[in-house]
């Protein structure tokens, strides 16, 4: 029997996050750290309820998933988010050592990628592109209802 658990699981787990960001008038992007197919951390965009650029979706789950395990390092996690990480988020992960990284959309402007260069830990999997229309929708409609 197939696990109900797998990466479309976990990414709509943080496509929820990016809904409770976006109820807040938040950039809808959501975030979960998973050990052993359980998640022990989630997070969303809070840089305008917090007045703090800082409080990215990912950097909220770090914190969030190291104080669950009590330790700086997020060795055998794996990360959902529903965008690409830019480059400060992209510098976190590299300091928590993370297993692995999933992200939905990519992000052409900020994301870590556009630099041209790895920003993320060489022991760290990266895969893009799990339902990536999903999470691409998400901020197309945010930021289209911001300009009119």
């Amino acid at each position: 029997m197939l696990s109900p658990y797998n990466d479309d699981f976990f990414m709509r787990q943080a496509i929820d996050e990016a809904q409770k960001a976006l109820a807040s008038d938040e950039v809808p992007v959501g975030a979960v750290i998973v050990a052993k197919n359980q998640i022990i951390a989630r997070g969303h965009n809070l840089t305008e309820t917090l007045n703090d650029v800082t409080a990215h979706a990912e950097i909220q789950a770090i914190t969030a998933a190291a104080q669950y395990l009590g330790a700086k390092y997020l060795k055998g996690c794996t990360l959902y988010v529903t965008l690409e990480p830019c480059c400060m988020c992209a510098g976190a992960l590299y300091w928590s050592q993370i297993d692995k990284i999933v992200f939905g959309a990519r992000d052409e402007k900020r994301g870590a990628g556009a630099i041209g260069k790895s920003l993320y830990h060489p022991a760290t999997l990266v895969q893009n592109g799990i339902m990536e229309k999903e999470c691409a929708v998400l901020l197309k409609e945010f930021f289209a209802k911001k300009r009119h």
